[in-house]
């Protein structure tokens, strides 16, 4: 990332993390007049996963001048189907959820993380208000009126708030004192990107299987992306196929839907988790993205809910600043804080909800969800109410995912 600043002063903000999520609150900050500071380091490894962004999300990058840099790596999702093949006594019925139904041209769009980054970084180096430093952070200290950030080179940053994008390990959170509520599943994903046969026609399948969702999401052209869940002896199996052999697995996982697989370079293998912060900012410091919240690839919720916080906390600061406030203030956390809780927990909540249901073998916990899909499949207005919910909260949509700039 280049070396760039164009504010006199001291920044406003720091912004620790150089993912999509810390790209996209440093460019937001910026973008608004904020002088801001991004520190972060580009991962040794690329990241061959892909993201399936809501429109709302979109909205958000549109707004912020990304998207066009890489709407032509991304296919739409018009189309989510839900197939129960758990092969139990008690299965659900298929559940199609089409994004006409609810006025919507698609729920979203599957990219590329690579592609992602790549334009979150070219937007972000056109910005006057904003320095990128590629570098580590050795330190975080909190203070009453800033926040003192030590590099690993020996040079140290100060601004009034803090944006934590460093990730599920959080060197920030800690600094903060924010604990945070964990647990690992027994599972773990594997992701890869595939070529196929058969057209995707924009449509995504998530297969419910015993060890948890096998999920094809389609990328332009005949490529799909997998997020196959399994338990840590399968994932060890199934991971150390060759291409032939796990493009086989695939193919009959998936009973062929999208003809014969080809898999592509650059498999990754995650063990599962859920995380929550107790709070999600104090001492100066905001937490967003995998530093405030952990959910498993499931519903394509992660990043969603990262640009979110990202999208709140900018809202906040930037109306602080203007309003000649404290921008990294009790008042603008605490608000902060009110406006993410209920979102990421009812996510977390229903993501692990239906987790478990896959997970268990208890004949009325089984018949519950196959019940509850079922009604969502045959009732209307609630499958539109479901997918609206799905796709954005009702309560509380920041006004970037609005496509109204700050």
């Amino acid at each position: 990332m280049p070396d760039k600043y164009g504010s006199g002063g001291g920044p406003s903000a720091i912004v620790v993390g150089g993912g999509p999520a810390g790209l996209t609150a440093a460019i937001t900050l910026a973008g608004a007049g904020l002088a801001t500071v991004l520190v972060g380091k580009r991962p040794a490894r690329p990241d061959n996963r892909t993201t399936a962004l809501f429109a709302g999300s979109v909205t958000a990058l549109e707004t912020l001048g990304v998207w066009l840099l890489c709407a032509a790596q991304a296919a739409p999702l018009k189309i989510m189907r839900i197939v129960d093949d758990t092969g139990r006594l008690w299965r659900a019925p298929e559940v199609k959820f089409a994004a006409d139904e609810i006025d919507l041209a698609a729920f979203g769009y599957n990219i590329e993380n690579r592609h992602l980054i790549a334009a979150l970084e070219q937007r972000a180096g056109a910005l006057a208000h904003l320095r990128i430093i590629e570098d580590e952070v050795r330190s975080v200290a909190p203070r009453t009126n800033a926040v003192i950030v030590t590099l690993k080179s020996g040079a140290t940053l100060s601004a009034p708030l803090l944006i934590a994008a460093d990730g599920r390990r959080s060197l920030c959170r800690a600094a903060a004192g924010i604990a945070i509520d964990e647990r690992d599943y027994s599972q773990v994903a594997l992701t890869v990107c595939l070529t196929h046969t058969r057209p995707h026609h924009d449509s995504s399948t998530e297969f419910h299987t015993p060890s948890g969702p096998f999920t094809l999401v389609p990328l332009p052209g005949l490529r799909s992306s997998l997020v196959w869940v399994l338990d840590p002896a399968q994932a060890e199996t199934i991971a150390a196929l060759d291409d032939g052999d796990l493009a086989a697995e695939i193919e009959r996982a998936s009973h062929s839907i999208l003809g014969k697989i080809t898999v592509e370079p650059g498999r990754g293998v995650f063990p599962l988790s859920v995380a929550t912060a107790k709070r999600f900012g104090a001492r100066r410091i905001a937490l967003v993205g995998e530093a405030a919240h952990v959910i498993p690839p499931i519903g394509a919720q992660g990043l969603n809910l990262g640009l979110r916080d990202v999208a709140s906390i900018s809202e906040l600061a930037v109306a602080a600043q203007r309003d000649g406030g404290d921008i990294g203030g009790d008042a603008v956390l605490d608000a902060y804080e009110k406006m993410r809780r209920a979102d990421v927990s009812s996510r977390t909540l229903a993501i692990d909800l239906l987790n478990r249901t896959l997970l268990t073998d208890f004949l009325p916990v089984q018949g519950m969800r196959g019940l509850g899909l079922y009604m969502i499949d045959r009732i209307g207005p609630l499958r539109r109410a479901v997918m609206r919910e799905g796709v954005a909260p009702a309560a509380a949509e920041p006004r970037l995912m609005r496509g109204e700039a700050l």
